[in-house]
């Protein structure tokens, strides 16, 4: 073998060598970076008013129920709260400014647009912009836009940069040189996944494409730990309260309960169950019989609050408690934790002050209870 080839099968022994390894530190960079974007020790502006998420509430009869929709659930008739309506009213204000279906006076418009931009926000959304290569109106971005308004269970909305040089919905008369999409990282069970990233970034290249749009696509590792970050948030704030009645006597019968919750305030829910009007046509709490729909008597009732999506200034809290007093007296009842052990004064002035502390927590985390963030995430 000649010294020439000897130091070509040297150089190409270096080569390889050379290329391995800039492989294998290519391989540990990109490792760490995933490490880091997935880690749990990064400092998190959510979890900073209590201690990694959980809530500042201590446990006791009754209790905040991180698992109480779960529970209720399984209650069977009028179980439950169901924060959703309240995400309800918020899409139909919403759907009428978009739609050029709202109130023509200019402070109502004001204010729809306002709670508009708000469902596109840099807090709880993956904001998107989507750059229009030429203006377009409104009328025919809405039947493209409206393809595309969900990913898993997680909504998608759109605001525009109009002529004027406001951001707004995009509404029909409209004309619009930029787009914004925001897709919502965390609903109250999950957060957004890679899969659903994944799905939302194909159909939006595809729907940029046919509006005649350049996307600008958020790395999917930051997306992944800020969702995961804000879903530890909204788990360790999924707090119902419960306050139970139970018969001093015979079981009631359902027919007779009946009239009894209407004449207290109750409505009739959509699922059979209870509900005391908050006056803006959601809900403060919600009752449960605590049996299955056929049954004919129950000697159990819970009153139960959604903490989360209830304000502050409507004091829930203090709203059940004294329409549990006021079923007492009518149902000839007694108050009860869920041990069926009376529940005294004492203990409803200390879990009421439980429930204040939990109001500063979430409004700590700019995410106030009742507020439009709080009835998106806990929906």
């Amino acid at each position: 073998m000649t010294d020439l080839q000897m130091s070509l099968i040297g150089g190409a022994v270096v080569f390889v060598g050379a290329v391995f390894a800039y492989n294998k530190w290519q391989e540990h960079k990109a490792r760490k970076s995933v490490e880091k974007a997935f880690s749990s020790e990064h400092d998190d502006v959510l979890m900073r008013a209590g201690d990694a998420g959980a809530p500042a509430v201590k446990r006791q009869e009754p209790k905040f129920d991180a698992a109480g929709a779960a529970g209720a659930a399984g209650k069977g008739y009028g179980a439950g709260g169901d924060s959703g309506e309240g995400v309800d009213r918020i899409e139909a204000a919403v759907a009428a400014t978009i739609s050029g279906d709202g109130d023509s006076d200019g402070q109502d418009h004001t204010a729809a647009v306002e709670l508009a931009t708000s469902l596109v926000d840099p807090l709880i959304d993956c904001l998107i912009p989507l750059a229009l290569e030429a203006g377009a109106r409104g009328d025919k971005l809405l039947p493209l836009l409206h393809t595309l308004r969900h990913v898993g269970n997680k909504p998608i909305h759109y605001i525009g940069l109009a002529v004027s040089g406001d951001w707004e919905p995009v509404h029909r008369g409209g004309v619009y040189t930029k787009l914004q999409a925001g897709v919502q990282m965390v609903s109250r069970t999950t957060a957004l996944n890679e899969l659903e990233y994944s799905e939302l970034v194909t159909r939006l290249r595809t729907l940029a494409d046919d509006i005649g749009a350049e996307p600008e696509i958020p790395d999917m590792i930051e997306v992944m730990a800020e969702a995961r970050t804000l879903h530890r948030f909204v788990a360790g704030h999924d707090a119902q309260l419960g306050v139970n009645l139970m018969s001093n006597g015979a079981p009631w019968a359902i027919s007779t309960l009946i009239g009894a919750l209407e004449k207290q305030g109750f409505d009739v829910r959509p699922n059979g169950g209870y509900g005391m009007p908050d006056g803006d046509g959601g809900m403060l709490f919600t009752l449960s019989t605590n049996v299955t729909l056929g049954a004919d008597t129950t000697a159990h009732l819970t009153l139960l609050l959604d903490v989360p999506v209830v304000a502050p200034a409507r004091d829930g809290f203090g709203n059940m408690v004294a329409c549990a007093r006021a079923l007492m007296g009518r149902l000839d009842a007694t108050i009860v934790d869920d041990s069926n052990l009376p529940l005294t004064d004492q203990a409803i002035a200390e879990i009421n002050g439980q429930v204040l502390e939990f109001y500063e927590e979430m409004a700590a985390a700019d995410i106030p209870a009742g507020s439009v963030r709080a009835l998106r995430l806990f929906s």
